[in-house]
């Protein structure tokens, strides 16, 4: 099967001074919040709304009763039915103004939901209430009608109560963004060309400049060091706990903490191009992609607005046949304002923005929010070798030249030549082991790479290429089986220098094999996850790094075409998991189900996948599975809570209880509702990640 992914670019338009990811969040304490379809709701508002809605209800509770019964601190005099009846028309026309916008902007999508709902139930009861006071003292009918004035107040006060708690929660869920926005400071000490310091502000720093980093201060911008070194403090940004070593040619990101040293250097992120900005926007966007839960929650909610519709008209005429018309519209309330989906709108998105929000902060990047409710249908997990079992940090352990054109020296020159620039970890391995040998590296005419098979380029006329194994057998070239089968055997890599279609030398490195990734192969085997190694290497390197981790299955000697290819075929037996990193992983964490990339990895491969683990440890790949596994847990619970309750309680408001004598007040309905919202919120709030450093 083959799976379609989006791929997330970045806004078009200028930064200035922070992160436009961080700009365009809404100051919390006047924040907005979706108050049915369309309709946005200032918190500041609604705050001041459900104050003066509870002054106007103090005086309804005094002088109205409540459930039809007069308490003995109420207060009844000549005219205070009408005085209660003004009171209602305002808090009725000024507090339930947000549900009547609401419904609005439901009915017009003709998608009627909670807010149609609530509308219905307080409309009713205030229509109502006025009929009982005009009934009773202007026509003094027999037996008195009772209103529902103390009903629709505490109803009202409660439903903005509820969203108040809802905004407030939402906007905490939420607030990782304008945390990691703050990380940044405000002004950078800029150096120019004659080596003079000067303190500019953020948002006019520039890409390219050269800046001065202090002991202790923080790092202003994505940058690579030009001078002197630092152990830096990454934890706020990616959640490694430990500092990192920093020298000259290392990449330091904006928002850590410098530890004592103090460095020089050149800015290459600042603005939306920064890593902060583009976590920022990756929360964003996860936040308010819609996901598979939030879409069944929706249908959810469709289909108990109309259940609710149909068992309280039932309930109605029912009711209207058995007692009156205020027992009937009693009922009626009852069940419309029980039914309201509040809890259930809020179930998912509450869980999914602390969980993007959890995993951002713990260097878990999710670009697709529906990789983590796939991960509980996660069948294989397949994985590249280098720089994801391994640390792809390799050491030149043999190096041979197999012409006597050519000396050891000569074949690393060569060698070197052909991989300047490049940022392989074979390419480091070589260029690291020619600056020890003190050779001077002079880059190769026409460089280019073959993906999958190596690096090619002209020297002195001559056209070379660092090859693999597999290119050798493609093009029938002649090499020392026996030699590459004892040196592979070792755990090498090995890598063959050609010129004029003949093998001239060979270079084997060593590569160490990540020390939690035994560990992430023991978890996915234990929650029935088959891992499988995939890699372009050599089959004796790939066996013993499988054996030394726990791998049974291992394909090796693939080219990028290879892997996608056999992506597909797992994906016939069950969902995928693909973890990679280079250019050569690209195709394959498009394809897979879930597409997971080291921090370490291209570009190319980061744009490709669906989760970025920044600190590129397999232990986060576990991380990432835990929290998949607890959000999904908490989805469903919360699901539970919004819905579920109804099931019980709409039965309950229509009576089906009343020949034992219990019948389910509308107060008591909105309370059971607020409730149940609460509890949602307070839920997807416990969302913790367990995350053991090693």
């Amino acid at each position: 099967m083959t799976q379609q992914k989006s791929t997330m670019k970045m806004p078009d338009h200028e930064m200035a001074g922070m992160p436009m990811a961080h700009q365009s969040q809404p100051d919390h304490t006047m924040g907005e919040m979706s108050m049915g379809n369309g309709h946005m709701m200032h918190m500041g508002n609604l705050k001041r709304k459900f104050w003066v809605s509870l002054i106007l209800t103090l005086p309804i509770l005094v002088m109205s009763p409540m459930m039809g019964m007069r308490l003995p601190f109420q207060l009844t005099f000549p005219g205070s039915d009408w005085l209660v009846a003004v009171l209602g028309t305002v808090l009725f026309l000024y507090g339930g103004g947000p549900f009547f916008s609401g419904a609005r902007g439901e009915l017009a999508t003709r998608k009627p939901a909670m807010m149609t709902l609530i509308t219905l139930g307080i409309g009713v009861a205030y229509l109502y209430s006025i009929y009982a006071v005009v009934a009773n003292n202007l026509f003094h009918v027999t037996p008195v009608v009772t209103d529902f004035f103390w009903e629709l107040a505490t109803l009202i006060d409660i439903m903005l109560l509820g969203h108040w708690i809802e905004m407030n929660t939402v906007m905490n869920a939420g607030s990782a963004v304008d945390a990691l926005g703050k990380l940044l400071p405000q002004v950078a000490h800029v150096q120019d060309a004659a080596g003079h310091v000067s303190n500019v502000r953020l948002a006019n720093v520039q890409t390219g400049q050269t800046v001065v980093v202090r002991a202790g201060e923080q790092i202003p911008a994505d940058a690579t060091i030009l001078t002197g070194s630092s152990a830096v403090n990454e934890s706020l940004v990616t959640g490694e706990s430990a500092a990192v070593k920093k020298t000259v040619g290392d990449s330091v990101i904006g928002g850590s903490v410098n530890g004592t040293g103090t460095f020089t250097a050149r800015v290459t992120g600042t603005g939306e191009t920064g890593y902060l900005a583009q976590v920022m926007t990756l929360i964003q966007n996860a936040q308010n992609a819609k996901s598979a839960s939030e879409n069944l929650a929706d249908r959810v909610a469709g289909y108990l607005f109309y259940a609710a519709l149909f068992v309280g008209i039932f309930a109605f005429i029912v009711w209207l046949n058995l007692t009156n018309l205020a027992g009937a519209l009693s009922v009626a309330v009852a069940v419309f304002v029980i039914a309201c989906p509040h809890a259930l709108g809020l179930a998912v998105p509450l869980v999914v923005a602390r969980s993007t929000a959890l995993a951002a902060q713990n260097g878990l990047l999710i670009r697709n929010r529906d990789a983590v409710e796939q991960v509980k249908a996660l069948k294989f997990a397949l994985m590249d070798k280098t720089g994801t079992l391994t640390q792809g940090q390799f050491k030149v352990n043999h190096l041979l030249s197999l012409t006597s054109a050519h000396d050891d020296q000569a074949i690393l020159q060569l060698m070197a030549n052909l991989e300047a620039g490049s940022s392989h970890p074979l390419a480091t391995g070589i260029l690291t082991a020619a600056k020890r040998a003190g050779l001077t590296v002079t880059a190769a005419q026409d460089p280019h790479q073959v993906t999958g098979m190596g690096q090619f380029g002209t020297i002195d006329g001559t056209t070379y290429g660092l090859v693999a194994v597999t290119y050798l057998d493609q093009h029938q070239l002649a090499y020392d089986h026996a030699q590459f089968q004892a040196l592979a055997a070792e755990g090498n890599s090995l890598s063959y220098l050609i010129g004029n279609d003949q093998v001239l030398g060979l270079v084997a490195q060593g590569d160490q094999i990540k020390p939690t990734a035994a560990k992430l192969v023991t978890y996915l085997k234990q929650h029935g996850i088959t891992p499988v190694m995939l890699t372009g290497d050599n089959q004796e390197t790939a066996t013993k790094v499988a054996q030394a981790v726990g791998i049974d299955q291992v394909q090796a000697r693939l080219l990028p075409e290879d892997k996608e290819r056999l992506v597909g075929q797992y994906q016939q037996r069950g969902q995928v998991l693909f973890i990679g990193d280079g250019v050569n992983d690209a195709p394959s964490l498009a394809r897979a189900d879930i597409g997971m990339a080291i921090g370490s990895g291209t570009d190319v491969a980061l744009e490709a996948a669906d989760v970025i683990l920044v600190a590129s440890d397999p232990a986060d790949v576990v991380a990432f599975l835990k929290l998949a596994h607890a959000t999904n847990r908490k989805m469903t619970e919360n699901l539970w809570w919004g819905a579920g309750y109804n099931l019980v309680a709409i039965p309950l408001a229509a009576g089906i209880l009343a020949p034992l004598g219990f019948m389910l007040d509308p107060m008591v309905g909105a309370i059971v509702m607020s409730l149940s919202t609460i509890i949602v919120a307070i839920n997807a709030m416990t969302l913790r990640l367990d995350r053991p450093r090693n």
